[in-house]
């Protein structure tokens, strides 16, 4: 028998059958499984839009395109973009042919009417499809049977982002669409031109990135249930490092530069190296939390911005230590010139005494053999490290322990500051000798490793 069915005017009634007319023209006791298009009846007659074109046949093959209108945001910390996208479709329904060389642009709302893919964003978050002022979808038919379906989406797509550059970074994002339920032995997806598929994507203009490249790839999703058809956008994402520069870079370092001020003050002035040391320190620890809060989230990475703060933090707070160590060592010297000064005194006063008795007393030999002994006994108990190991009266034990002695004061020699003054003195040419060294191999690696 034939698929007949009643029409009324833009409106087709099945008329229920029991046989199966032809492949992919199938009647049903259940309503709405043919349809026809208002003005194609006779093309659509036995239409079901439930069931593919080529049904049990060959794959349908559905070439893509993309207009990529705008990316309005890059989430470091929630690692995704946000993108509205105009996708294309294309596929060849031969049960939609028709005469002549015309093609008709229908309805969107007939889409329902119709089969279309059943395409979806991979790794997609959050999606919509625009409706203002009514649904942004196009269809467009043509004689040979081609469709041309077009929607206007906006979806935030997750990124994996490392950012142990930042902010000298480069990410690669993907846009992935994949079908859904049918698999590659029912459809395919191909690029319609190439690269040339998407437009766009080459004049985005974004407040922190620049897009470097692009390309396009045709991969295959194998899972547990086939393997279904992806294409794939790449892209490059390289962040503009000026505003950070001039946020992050110039402020730390010249703060930097501001502690090495204290170089220049003498030691004397207390209050005001340790106001300088103080004020720089609780600078770059504010400007370190500043720049760390923008991403709260993402405190699982060393990023390049955290090297850079922790190396000013450090010779900021060497400058900080360095005006310690170097009043300390003053301090010392003072009170051990003071000592040295007290002892040459009550010397002079015992020798005046000595010599008043001596004249006092006849027996002037004795005094000063005695006054001698005297001396000589202060003097080693004085300078301890003046002391002969090599004297044959010693014991060995003595001996070693006298030699250990000697190295001992040796070594702390070395390392006891004769001249406090000199301290600030090398530090106005290593601090800034050692920072700008630091710094070449800071923006070497980062730039170009």
């Amino acid at each position: 028998t034939r698929c007949t069915q009643l029409g009324w005017p833009h409106i087709t009634v099945p008329i229920y059958v029991l046989r199966r007319c032809s492949l992919g023209h199938v009647s049903s006791s259940r309503s709405g499984d043919t349809t026809s298009l208002p003005g194609f009846e006779n093309v659509t007659m036995g239409y079901n839009k439930y069931l593919r074109p080529y049904f049990g046949g060959e794959p349908v093959q559905i070439a893509m395109s993309l207009d990529i209108a705008s990316i309005s945001s890059v989430s470091e910390s929630d690692m995704d973009y946000t993108a509205t996208i105009y996708l294309r479709q294309r596929w060849t329904d031969p049960r939609l042919v028709f005469h002549g060389n015309k093609s008709f642009t229908l309805d969107a709302r007939l889409v329902e009417l119709l089969w279309v893919p059943d395409t979806y964003i991979v790794e997609s978050k959050r999606s919509f499809l625009h409706d203002v002022t009514v649904g942004n979808r196009l269809i467009r038919l043509f004689s040979n049977g081609t469709i041309l379906y077009a929607l206007r989406i906006t979806t935030t797509v997750a990124c994996n982002m490392d950012l142990s550059k930042y902010p000298m970074d480069t990410q690669t994002c993907r846009l992935q669409l994949e079908s859904w339920g049918y698999d590659e032995n029912d459809v395919t997806f191909t690029w319609l031109r190439g690269n040339d598929s998407v437009h766009g994507i080459e004049k985005l203009r974004l407040s922190q990135y620049t897009v470097e490249s692009y390309y396009t790839l045709v991969s295959k999703s194998q899972q547990e249930t086939g393997s279904y058809p992806r294409l794939i956008l790449q892209f490059e994402l390289r962040r503009n490092v000026l505003y950070f520069i001039l946020e992050t870079y110039v402020p730390s370092t010249l703060l930097v530069m501001l502690s090495w001020v204290s170089f220049w003050i003498t030691l004397d002035s207390v209050p005001a190296r340790t106001c300088i040391g103080v004020t720089t320190v609780l600078s770059m620890t504010t400007l370190m939390i500043g720049s760390r809060s923008s991403l709260s989230k993402t405190n699982c990475f060393i990023k390049a911005i955290d090297v850079y703060l922790g190396i000013c933090f450090t010779f900021i707070f060497g400058a900080l230590v360095e005006y310690a160590v170097a009043h300390y060592s003053s301090s010392q010297k003072c009170a051990a010139k003071t000592s040295q000064e007290g002892l040459a005194n009550d010397l002079g006063k015992e020798m005046e005494e000595v010599n008043i008795a001596s004249i006092l007393n006849s027996s002037l030999n004795s005094s000063l053999t005695s006054y001698k002994r005297k001396i000589s006994f202060s003097s080693i108990e004085i300078s301890s490290d003046n002391i002969n190991c090599s004297d044959l009266t010693m014991k060995t034990r003595e001996k070693i322990q006298c030699v250990l002695r000697n190295k001992i004061h040796r070594i702390i020699g070395y390392f006891t500051i004769q001249n406090p003054s000199n301290i600030d003195h090398y530090s106005k040419l290593l601090f800034p000798l050692f920072f700008v060294v630091v710094n070449v191999f800071y923006w070497a690696y980062y730039l170009y490793f």
